[in-house]
């Protein structure tokens, strides 16, 4: 069965799937955020097929997410550098360990995000880089960029409609079921 491509919808998050969506690119990425580079370090780390590597790496360097360089002549190796856009993925990293540890880890944590000094455990939260203030659902909501069609304006024009605004009873709003932005 194919699966559907999410490569031309409108949706930035649908885009971001088509390229990361698939756990092992998310795990690819992960480690090498730590510092692997070589298919035998994320094989041997990942314990994972090495066609599915194969595949995963080149679907990553064909999205711009990796570089490839060999740094072997004889036998010819390849080792997967971290572009600026991979680079770029850290903060998705982070914002899903914090959301594990938060949700998933009963046992405790079993990764955390530390102060490279102090050792002391960050507590991660996404800020608006202008203004420093948290991003929480009451104060910023998604709205239709200038891109967007038609259709997109008029579904976050709903969107917007259904919610509450301050001066509004506080009670319930119930939502019907939409489609990912």
């Amino acid at each position: 069965m194919q699966r559907k491509s999410f490569g031309k919808m409108p949706c930035p998050i649908a885009r971001s799937l088509e390229r990361v969506g698939e756990w092992w690119s998310i795990l690819i990425i992960r480690d090498a955020l730590h510092g692997f580079t070589r298919f035998d370090e994320f094989q041997k780390s990942l314990n994972i097929a090495p066609n599915m590597l194969t595949r995963r790496l080149s679907a990553l360097v064909d999205a711009g997410l990796f570089e490839r360089r060999r740094y072997s002549e004889r036998p010819p190796r390849y080792e997967y550098i971290l572009t600026q856009k991979g680079r770029d993925f850290r903060p998705v990293i982070v914002a899903m360990c914090a959301w594990g540890n938060r949700h998933f880890a009963p046992e405790g944590a079993s990764v955390l995000l530390v102060d490279q000094k102090t050792r002391r455990a960050a507590d991660p939260v996404l800020v608006d880089r202008r203004s420093g203030r948290p991003l929480n659902e009451r104060d910023f909501v998604f709205a239709a960029g200038p891109a967007a069609s038609e259709r997109t304006r008029r579904r976050y024009a709903m969107t917007d409609q259904k919610k509450p605004s301050a001066t509004q009873s506080s009670r319930p709003v119930r939502s019907r079921k939409r489609r990912a932005s």
